[in-house]
């Protein structure tokens, strides 16, 4: 049977500011040995070190044929059709690969897909394929579901769609997870799932949802609900889980070896349980963190954004602590926003990013 479970490479195992190999090998091993072998990442990832690590971990220790490699076309890294195939053989470099097996025009929305459109990216791609360079071509989406829908019906060379799919948003009306992937069902498009634990907020729960897991009396984690959660829909190719340790890996792998899909009592607390976090009012924020790279004020915004939540969310007592934590080192605070709107922009959730600072700011200081 096809392992669900892919490698996210978004969020790997850090020692400082560089990933912590020997941990990346342990984690990778593991999961190899256990019959998985999808691994996915992007330039933007980590700076770029996501890329390096998959060459010095992955690629240099495994033969290419044994492994399932995804990445990227970024907006930031081309801003013309020209620049394409030299900053996409360049990604082959830092991998240390070939060719590689899917590579998705990243995050199409309705802003990204117009620079996509001007630049032929989805053409120049296409000739990338033909010859041998990318086996299948795709889309990362973060949209509503009728921008998807025009992307495939203009883009029918699209084999393979990831979008952004849990049960938190699972009827939300910004991220549309429903409707998005009844889109990709239409389209007879297999799916990628990012964000099934929508980064990592459906680890740290409130006691009120812990509750409701726990009365199902069965050896899960917190975590295996929202990845079987994503994983029992039809189409689902891989669900992605950004795993920065071991513990979380081992984990994921352990009940996904033998994968089973939610009965109908756990989907049906699943979904309370979704509806339960989505009545507490937080700030939907995935902490992708391609808005932080940008900021001019060096503001940690999905730190403080994460540190909202848990103050409003889950009455954490010690969220003033790690606002004041986050928010040291020449690192900026909400109020020092100038509201420039560079991280508006790039926000992959559309979020109202400079409002939002600003309710951070009258929360905290």
């Amino acid at each position: 049977m096809e392992k669900k479970l892919g490698f996210g490479c978004m969020r790997l195992p850090m020692n400082g500011a560089d990933v912590d190999y020997d941990e990346f090998n342990k984690m990778i091993d593991y999961y190899m040995e256990q019959g998985f072998n999808y691994f996915d990442t992007a330039h933007g990832y980590l700076g770029g070190r996501s890329e390096i690590a998959i060459r010095e971990c992955l690629a240099k220790r495994y033969p290419r044929e044994s492994y399932v490699l995804t990445n990227k076309l970024t907006q930031p890294y081309f801003r013309n059709q020209d620049e394409i195939k030299e900053f996409f053989e360049k990604q082959l470099e830092w991998c240390g690969v070939k060719y590689f097996d899917y590579y998705l025009m990243h995050a199409q929305d309705r802003n990204t897909y117009q620079h996509f459109q001007k630049t032929n990216a989805y053409q120049e791609c296409l000739k990338l394929k033909e010859e041998g360079k990318i086996k299948h071509l795709g889309i990362s989406f973060h949209d509503t579901a009728e921008m998807l829908e025009q992307i495939l019906t203009e883009h029918p060379e699209v084999e393979i769609v990831q979008i952004q799919f849990n049960y938190a948003d699972y009827e939300s009306a910004s991220v549309q997870s429903k409707k998005v992937y009844e889109v990709c069902r239409k389209f007879n498009k297999p799916i990628l799932v990012m964000e099934p634990v929508k980064g990592g907020g459906l680890v740290n729960l409130p006691e009120e949802a812990k509750e409701m897991y726990d009365d199902l009396k069965q050896d899960y984690s917190y975590a295996s609900y929202a990845i079987r959660f994503a994983a029992s829909f039809d189409g689902m190719y891989k669900v992605l889980s950004g795993m920065s340790n071991f513990e979380q890996l081992k984990d994921n792998v352990d009940y996904m070896k033998d994968f089973v899909s939610l009965n109908e009592k756990e989907m049906e607390t699943v979904l309370k349980v979704g509806e339960l976090l989505r009545n507490m009012g937080g700030i939907p924020c995935t902490a992708c963190r391609y808005c932080v790279e940008g900021c001019p004020m060096k503001i940690s915004i999905p730190d403080l954004f994460s540190c909202y939540n848990s103050k409003v969310q889950f009455k954490d007592w010690n969220a003033g602590y790690y606002y004041n934590v986050h928010t040291q080192d020449g690192h900026g605070k909400a109020s020092d926003c100038i509201k420039c709107g560079k991280c508006e922009r790039i926000c992959p959730q559309h979020l109202e990013i400079r409002n939002l600072l600003t309710k951070v700011s009258e929360t905290f200081e």
